[in-house]
């Protein structure tokens, strides 16, 4: 067993982690952000830390995570979900300063950070999974003619990241038209990757 466990997150989720960690006898320390200085997942964790002033700057900064954990003999991190718990550098750096994830490894975060890659490892293992495209579509073209083979309405989706961005409902030939080139810029700026895929809607 763990002898001290950092949350590193807020909020809800910071919460059950650390309610889950005070049922097993582990103590917690929590990290927060200005912001969140009165939070209640700070008043439960046994420590709490600032880890500066604002979400973006204290909660994905997995260095100064890291050396605060050392700092206060911590042996685990638990990254919760969203924020580090989907960044494969996480769990490479706890491991090399000696400190376990609680979480996947970072070849899985980062194989199912790519929705097409992720797709094509659930058809494999037999899971089953909605109707689409098994690589990254090309062009409009090639997007016209797997929306004709799926069937309407369509996803267009970006390969990489989440939360909607890079996500356009197709429901004819002239929403695919319309959106492709869009969802591959959204894509593109907010993940870095301008590859999208179909999927049944």
């Amino acid at each position: 067993m763990f002898k001290k466990v950092l949350v590193a997150n807020r909020g809800e989720i910071a919460s059950r982690i650390i309610r889950a960690c005070k049922e097993l006898d582990i103590p917690t320390a929590a990290i927060y952000s200005e912001e969140d200085a009165t939070s209640l997942y700070v008043k439960k964790a046994d420590e709490s830390y600032m880890v500066g002033p604002g979400p973006i700057q204290g909660y994905l900064n997995i260095h100064r995570i890291v050396d605060l954990a050392i700092k206060v003999g911590v042996d685990a991190i638990h990254p919760g979900y969203g924020f580090l718990s989907e960044n494969p550098k996480f769990p490479l750096l706890c491991e090399k300063k000696g400190i376990t994830f609680i979480g996947p490894t970072s070849k899985t975060i980062a194989d199912m950070g790519n929705k097409v890659k992720a797709r094509q490892m659930m058809k494999k293992a037999d899971v089953p999974i909605l109707p689409g495209t098994d690589h990254a579509v090309r062009d409009i073209e090639e997007a016209l003619s797997y929306a004709e083979k799926i069937g309407y309405p369509v996803m267009v989706k970006a390969a990489g990241g989440g939360g909607g961005r890079g996500l356009r409902v197709a429901r004819n030939k002239q929403d695919i038209i319309n959106s492709f080139n869009t969802a591959k810029k959204e894509s593109a700026a907010a993940f870095g990757v301008s590859e999208v895929f179909l999927e049944k809607y």
